[in-house]
């Protein structure tokens, strides 16, 4: 059987060789075992579990350690570094870290992750048999995913990012105790920033699709969310110069986005707010704060 690096194997101590270690064997290939990755007594003879890694040299070596992944195998591990030519360096628990290539992460920097975020992962080998992250998506979340109630629907749930596209952007939704979570997709229009991968992020579910997927928002619902921007727009006309505003129902959408990162239906809700409560009035592409009357008694 051909020693590979990711994988756990049975070999046989054949040798001491001081001042470095043990030497273990399958009967015709040997890798060795140094004595920082010993646990426990060992003795010649004895024939031990160990996972194989290349070490600082590029060496195939063993340990006696027990990895937070292994070839083939999907984790959730932590960004211990960041560089920006050759990608993150994930801990995968040995001391030593294992490399999630620049080819796996987003052309946009601001996208990928940061050191402490946390990236789902699957591990495998590159063309020399070295260990390398590859990041995960739906086909290696399947066995572990699972459907989504329909009471989820209008509820705020934590969920970490796992794919960002000019589209939307993609999560696994937090499930609990009840495995991985769920997959779902929050569209480029229920933005409110920019999500980077391996970010974790609150969410609303506005929809719960028949393939168990759900739909999501980082906005809250259309009602809350009307006050909430009507408040903004609100205050924003209060501390312009004369209470007005070059923004109305006729200024296009990507202006609207821009300047309050809010979509265009949603600042028409909230100017329908401020209008039926006679606190503005629009002329043309212009907004006013309507003057307060005074009480006549």
């Amino acid at each position: 059987m051909k020693l590979e690096a990711g994988t756990y194997v049975n070999l046989e101590v054949e040798k001491e060789v001081e001042p470095n270690g043990y030497y273990l064997t399958n009967g015709s290939e040997n890798v060795l075992l140094h004595y920082s990755e010993i646990e426990g007594q060992i003795q010649i003879g004895d024939v031990l579990e160990v996972f194989l890694f290349h070490d600082t040299h590029d060496r195939l070596a063993s340990t006696m350690k027990r990895p937070l992944i292994s070839l083939g195998e999907l984790a959730l591990l932590e960004v211990a570094d960041v560089h920006p030519r050759m990608g993150c360096f994930l801990e995968m628990g040995l001391g030593r870290q294992l490399l999630l290539p620049i080819r796996e992460l987003p052309e946009e920097s601001e996208l990928r992750p940061i050191v402490g975020d946390k990236v789902y992962v699957e591990l495998e080998q590159d063309k020399q048999g070295r260990m390398l992250a590859k990041l995960a998506g739906e086909k290696e979340f399947q066995p572990y995913i699972f459907h989504a109630p329909t009471t989820w629907k209008n509820q705020w749930f934590d969920a970490r990012v796992y794919k960002t596209l000019k589209m939307g952007t993609f999560v696994l939704v937090d499930g609990g105790v009840l495995g991985f979570g769920v997959i779902g997709m929050i569209h480029s229009s229920e933005r409110t920033k920019s999500l980077r991968v391996g970010e974790i992020v609150q969410v609303r579910v506005t929809y719960v699709r028949e393939d168990g997927r759900v739909n999501l928002s980082l906005r809250p619902s259309k009602e809350k969310g009307r006050d909430e921007d009507a408040t903004k727009l609100l205050n924003f006309l209060k501390e312009r110069p004369n209470g007005a505003m070059p923004y109305s129902d006729k200024t296009p959408a990507d202006i609207i986005l821009h300047k309050f990162n809010i979509s265009k239906a949603a600042f028409k809700r909230a100017m329908g707010k401020l209008m039926k409560e006679d606190l503005i009035r629009q002329d043309e592409n212009w907004t006013y704060l309507k003057e307060k009357q005074p009480n006549n008694e």
